[in-house]
């Protein structure tokens, strides 16, 4: 309970100020706890950073595990963006925006290691391409989604996802069946 005060807290106050602003005395000040408290549940501002893209991470991937399509897990993930934009852009523009780099990863390697298992099913295909065709696109749809952030998230994403689901729609398939031994 006293981990989502502090995280509750912090949100709001990253909806106001860039993360270099927050000071742990704010979010101490407005969770209504005193500053061993914090301490005991985080080591510091970008540890508790951390634990919520994580446990956003989970929140979006459970959410989108038997997804037949990898855009689903993209668009959740847009979604949450624009849904959060100041807090996004806070974190973004901050010297810890590994954290959200790392966070954004997470969610593109899990979304294309289920789609690319799952479409490899009935394929007979090293591990290691699995993982190679897996990275390629992770990479290739992250890049893309962190121009969209460095544009100022200007467009709606979810049409530019299904664009590009028509548009790569069998690649991976194919790239599967090239790569087959």
């Amino acid at each position: 309970m006293t981990k989502k005060a502090i995280a509750n807290s912090f949100l709001g106050l990253l909806q106001e100020k860039p993360l270099e602003k927050i000071t742990v005395k704010e979010i101490v000040e407005d969770c209504g706890i005193n500053r061993n408290t914090f301490y005991y549940h985080f080591d510091d501002i970008p540890s508790l950073l951390e634990l919520i893209l994580r446990e956003e991470t989970e929140r979006v991937l459970g959410e989108h595990l038997g997804e037949e399509s990898w855009e689903e897990g993209f668009i959740a993930a847009a979604r949450f963006a624009l849904e959060n934009k100041k807090i996004i852009y806070h974190i973004y523009n901050s010297v810890n925006r590994e954290i959200f780099e790392r966070y954004l990863n997470r969610i593109a390697q899990d979304v294309m290691d289920r789609f690319v298992g799952k479409v490899s099913e009935r394929i007979n295909v090293s591990a290691e391409d699995k993982k190679l065709i897996a990275a390629f696109y992770k990479s290739a749809l992250t890049g893309m989604i962190m121009d969209w952030l460095a544009s100022g998230m200007q467009y709606e994403p979810e049409p530019l996802i299904r664009r590009l689901g028509t548009m790569l729609d069998g690649e991976i398939l194919r790239a599967l069946e090239r790569a087959a031994v």
